[in-house]
């Protein structure tokens, strides 16, 4: 009856199945949860769409990937501008002249970079081995204690000095007095939310849909059922943990509606202080400049993954990728089961890339064949 059994219906498996039955191929989704659209799931709370699993910004310098989604939704203008907050001092994120200025009263990109040099060369960090020596030999000592330590110690559970340095190589410093967080060319929020987009993704007389489905309940049944599985599940608990189970970081969201129309005048405000529990407050009508008398708040707790929660960052240390490779091979072992997205590959993706990586699955199982 059906050619392929996507299970989850996040961005990866609904990329699959749009494209699968738009080529003529019968596909069934299943979902454990109670709604579509996985971690980019958006809920309509008093007329302002709230990001249920955190903040997703669409962004992307890919041309072809940028007109693939806004296919299916009307993206707007937002721009990420981040801001932080270290017991009540306000700073621009990603570090740059703004912050610079902040910190030390610097006008120009020499004499931030100087002051930069200063503090690198009085630590003397030749190779660095963790997070935190990675850190300090790009920003020096003021901008990590401030704005980096505490924040990503309660990101990930565990000291920056246990932390690899890989971490934070890709951390975007600017000497210009630019806010804008990401680089790339494209970027921007749909206007009504993700779900519509996965919505749409699905709307197909060849696509069913069941919601509140666990797959591994069945998994036995699933297997002999169906001639190919698209699975974007967590890999090992695929293989029932053969290898033992990898590592996740995972969050708690705490949502609450305010009496008040502007809470903290930007979508995303980080919590870099140690005091504070949480990592950021979202304010969610930001992301679409709404105007509404209320406004909705969301704050985000990282908390220590065990089995039954909500997995969301995997922590790719050397002992983790290492389980990984394992699972790796007895996936590409696997004939009629293809892994994909966050979970399937143990990576943390940005959603274009998702997106990308779904339509190279489609291009190899489909098109090519």
């Amino acid at each position: 009856m059906y050619d392929y059994l996507v299970v989850g219906s996040g961005l990866f498996g609904s990329v699959f199945a749009y494209e699968a039955a738009k080529r003529g191929r019968r596909v069934k989704v299943i979902e454990k949860r109670n709604h579509i659209g996985g971690n980019i799931y958006t809920e309509e709370l008093g007329g302002i769409q709230v990001h249920k699993y955190g903040a997703h910004i669409f962004h992307t310098n890919d041309k072809e990937l940028w007109e693939y989604v806004n296919q299916f939704a009307e993206f707007n203008r937002y721009t990420n501008s981040p801001v932080a907050n270290y017991n009540g001092e306000i700073y621009n994120l990603p570090f740059n002249m703004n912050t610079f200025n902040k910190l030390w009263g610097v006008v120009t990109p020499n004499e931030a970079k100087a002051k930069i040099e200063e503090q690198k060369e009085a630590v003397g960090i030749e190779n660095p081995t963790n997070l935190e020596e990675q850190a300090i030999s790009l920003v020096g000592t003021d901008i990590y204690e401030k704005l980096i330590k505490s924040y990503t110690e309660k990101q990930w559970g565990r000291k920056a000095t246990e932390l690899p340095a890989f971490i934070i190589k890709r951390l975007p410093v600017r000497f210009t007095y630019d806010n804008n967080y990401f680089n790339d060319k494209y970027q921007g929020i749909p206007i009504g939310g993700y779900t519509q987009i996965v919505q749409k993704m699905l709307d197909n007389q060849l696509i069913d849909v069941e919601l509140g489905k666990d797959f591994f309940e069945d998994k036995d049944k699933y297997l002999n059922q169906f001639p190919k599985i698209i699975y974007t599940g967590m890999i090992d608990q695929y293989f029932d943990y053969k290898f033992g189970t990898l590592e996740y970081r995972s969050l708690m969201f705490e949502t609450s509606v305010l009496e008040e129309e502007n809470f903290q005048g930007n979508a995303v405000v980080n919590y870099t202080d140690e005091v504070t529990a949480y990592t950021r407050i979202i304010e969610h009508k930001h992301f679409e400049f709404g105007q509404q008398e209320k406004t909705v708040i969301t704050k985000e707790y990282p908390r220590t993954w065990s089995k039954g929660d909500e997995p969301y960052y995997p922590v790719n240390d050397k002992k983790n990728n290492e389980i990984f490779n394992k699972y790796l091979g007895l996936a590409e072992k696997t004939p009629n089961v293809i892994f994909g997205g966050r979970l399937g590959m143990y990576k943390y993706y940005d959603m274009h890339q998702v997106i990308a990586a779904a339509l190279s699955v489609v291009k190899k199982e489909i098109i090519e064949k």
